[in-house]
């Protein structure tokens, strides 16, 4: 129901800016702004130790048989050609 929700919300949005025909009619401009002193705050952060190793691991696979009849009628199946 979440997803359903997120994805409503996303495609009317999709939809309302989408459908705006948007014309500029006049340049912008930045303002003068004079900046002066100031400080960017310090912080201490002790982060944690994280180790990461590899290993090598053998798999076992199973083989998998299939039986086909022999007397199997019709076309093989493929991949629609989306219609």
């Amino acid at each position: 129901m979440k997803k359903f929700a997120i994805f409503a919300i996303a495609s009317t949005a999709a939809l309302g800016l989408s459908a705006c025909d948007v014309d500029q009619t006049e340049e912008g401009e930045m303002p003068e702004v004079e900046v002066e002193g100031g400080n960017l705050p310090e912080f201490d952060v002790e982060t944690a130790d994280v180790d990461v190793d590899t290993e090598e691991v053998t798999v076992d696979v199973p083989t998998v048989d299939v039986d086909m009849p022999d007397d199997a009628e019709g076309e093989p199946v493929t991949e629609s050609d989306g219609e």
